[in-house]
């Protein structure tokens, strides 16, 4: 009875020593999670208003409530009494293994710094990347997310997207579009080029200044005269002139009585007699 009751009264001594600072630091703990919400919203909201780039805010923001939480971790476990010394070299200790078995995180977030830092695309750009294609949604700290045409959503490492090839299509404000169109050796190629250019050269699209669109024959091929029509748009323009002067040149040569060949195959059978 005598040990039950030296037991219960060192335990209600830990509890009176340790039992307010724990219920200090859960309390400073939740009310520290509540602010480093606020902080992280705030700093948004103020990087937007700065004009700072959309490619840099999400991984700015990712940073600095990784940050924000790490201290705030350690210094409630200072206020539970953990003694942060230790706490520091076991921590360290436990980082650097960490580090050694998550190289390729760490590759992932040396990437992230590099893209941001010599911007091979960014936020809303339309690129090919990896195998994938897509607009850049978002750039964040480990990984880039792509969304499709389709609108799929595809999660890509920062670490070969900084390191590996890829192809930009939104980094340069106009494009060029070589167009192809077969005609028949019977047809008029003057009159078909006369065609060609006269759209172009109507469309508000087409860039006309510097680069005049042209009309050249590319090749005599095996069933078709084929002709190459070359314009330069804008960007933001080339899809929609693209499916555009697909379908106009299609009615256009209609009209005109110009053929478009298509592959096609004789087959002759024969009666073999015995």
């Amino acid at each position: 009875m005598e040990k039950f009751q030296v037991v219960f009264e060192r335990m209600y001594a830990l509890i009176i020593r340790y039992g307010m600072n724990f219920v200090l630091a859960l309390v400073v703990l939740i009310v520290g999670l509540i602010v480093i919400k606020w902080i992280t919203k705030t700093l948004v909201r103020m990087m937007k208003k700065g004009k700072v780039s959309e490619s840099l805010i999400p991984f700015l923001r990712s940073m600095t409530n990784i940050l924000l939480k790490a201290m705030l971790v350690i210094s409630v476990l200072g206020m539970v009494g953990v003694e942060m010394t230790s706490f520091i070299a076991i921590l360290g200790a436990v980082g650097l293994a960490i580090g050694l078995a998550l190289q390729g995180t760490l590759q992932n977030f040396a990437g992230g710094v590099m893209i941001l830092l010599f911007k091979p695309y960014e936020v809303g750009h339309f690129i090919e990347a990896q195998g994938f294609m897509g607009t850049v949604k978002e750039i964040q700290i480990f990984n880039t997310i792509l969304l499709s045409p389709d609108n799929r959503k595809i999660v890509i490492p920062n670490s070969p997207m900084a390191t590996g090839s890829l192809t930009n299509f939104s980094a340069m404000p106009t494009r060029r579009i070589d167009f192809a169109f077969g005609i028949g050796y019977s047809d008029d190629i003057d009159k078909a080029k006369e065609i060609l250019l006269k759209m172009a050269q109507k469309d508000d699209r087409v860039l006309k200044d510097e680069n005049p669109p042209a009309v050249m024959v590319e090749s005599l091929g095996d069933s078709s005269v084929n002709l190459k029509l070359r314009t330069w748009v804008k960007s933001e323009d080339y899809w929609s002139f693209w499916c555009d002067t697909q379908e106009g040149v299609k009615k256009q040569f209609d009209a005109a009585g110009i053929s478009i060949p298509f592959p096609q195959q004789d087959v002759h059978l024969y009666k073999h007699q015995e």
